[in-house]
């Protein structure tokens, strides 16, 4: 098992996404934890667990969780704002 804590956090989002395409390709199938508050690597994994307090709050696919509508929804949504033209 790999632990790996804010791995990207010195890297632009270019380089974040190529390093985390190619590390999945090398993980193959063994397990890999990722510890961020970045949620768009969150895309990259099979389950994503919501922690709060210390506690998991929600825990699925990126996609169960959005469908969900809950904390993680809001907050995936809050941050992918800065990434999206609101004026277009």
């Amino acid at each position: 098992m790999l632990v790996l804590d804010e791995p990207t956090a010195a890297l632009d989002a270019l380089a974040e996404e190529r390093l985390y395409r190619e590390f999945d390709a090398l993980i193959g199938a063994k397990t890999a934890i990722y510890i961020s508050h970045r949620l768009s690597s969150t895309r990259f994994c099979d389950r994503v667990a919501l922690f709060d307090a210390g506690d998991i709050v929600e825990l699925g696919t990126h996609e169960e969780l959005m469908r969900n509508g809950g904390r993680y929804a809001e907050l995936f949504t809050l941050q992918s704002g800065y990434y999206r033209d609101e004026t277009a």
